[in-house]
């Protein structure tokens, strides 16, 4: 069995799944940046979660992708992780669809 990265390799060489997969950097690095915060912190999701009032699972599910959380939400999570969040707007180069 071929490993996940050289799959993933070999399928991003399609244009279409390379399209689809560059649409969701900029999620992939959101959820980066949440679990980097929360792991720079030392703290585990039941953790966070507790400073939050909420579920682990609800923390799972931010961190993997699952949901559309508000402004409000992502604020609350970096500063249980003693982060806040700033939005920055950057030209988008990439080519439109």
């Amino acid at each position: 069995m071929k490993s996940f990265t050289t799959l993933k390799d070999r399928m991003i060489k399609n244009p279409e799944v390379r399209k689809e997969y560059d649409a969701l950097q900029d999620e992939f690095n959101l959820i980066d940046q949440l679990v980097t915060m929360r792991t720079s912190a030392g703290l585990t999701q039941e953790e966070v979660a507790n400073k939050l009032g909420t579920n682990k699972s609800n923390i799972s599910r931010l961190e993997h992708g699952k949901g559309n959380p508000s402004w409000s939400t992502l604020n609350k999570y970096a500063a249980a992780c003693g982060f806040r969040v700033k939005l920055e707007a950057v030209e988008d180069n990439r080519a439109s669809a």
